[in-house]
């Protein structure tokens, strides 16, 4: 996830290291907040690969600044990882999101569909926060109010998700 957020990001325009942890922070939220500890080992291996430049700039104020750009191996490298995205950036709600928010960076109207529909099969399986005996428990089957609160959302969120998922889809597929 952090490495498509930091190709997904240099693919809109060049950043140096501190913008990029704010736009990033900003992408994943509360939720999972960057470090420095993770940002820059993972800007160093990128680099390393020949997927990013690097150059340095005079600051606004005496240090100078590391320019981080894309190079064309790093949008060969964002464009792979978004035409076929891990099980995990389908299935983790957070690391979907960042898939989505660099979504648009693939030209292929058909393969941004593929990666929608494959969000959209992994939503249509029954799933729940608690089971009971093996079968995941409704909101109206849960034994607390705070349980059935948790349920209820999740499920709202879940049907607002796959009505957005079938509206685009099908845009997408649409002929142009």
């Amino acid at each position: 996830m952090l490495e498509l957020s930091i190709l997904g990001f240099l693919a809109e325009e060049p950043l140096h290291g501190y913008e990029l942890k704010d736009r990033i922070t900003a992408l994943t939220g509360h939720v999972r907040p960057v470090s420095d500890g993770a940002l820059y080992p993972a800007i160093t291996r990128l680099t390393a690969k020949g997927l990013l430049d690097q150059r340095t700039e005079p600051g606004a104020s005496a240090a100078p600044r590391r320019i981080l750009a894309l190079t064309a191996e790093g949008r060969e490298e964002l464009l792979a990882r978004l035409r076929d995205p891990k099980q995990t950036e389908i299935t983790d709600h957070v690391r979907f999101n960042t898939v989505l928010a660099f979504l648009r960076h693939l030209a292929d109207r058909h393969e941004q569909a593929a990666v929608l529909r494959r969000r959209l099969d992994f939503l249509q399986t029954p799933t729940s926060f608690f089971y009971d005996s093996g079968k995941p428990v409704r909101a109206e089957e849960a034994d607390d109010l705070f349980r059935q609160g948790m349920l209820r959302v999740a499920r709202a969120t879940g049907e607002a998700e796959r009505a957005w998922l079938r509206e685009a889809i099908e845009l997408l597929d649409r002929p142009e």
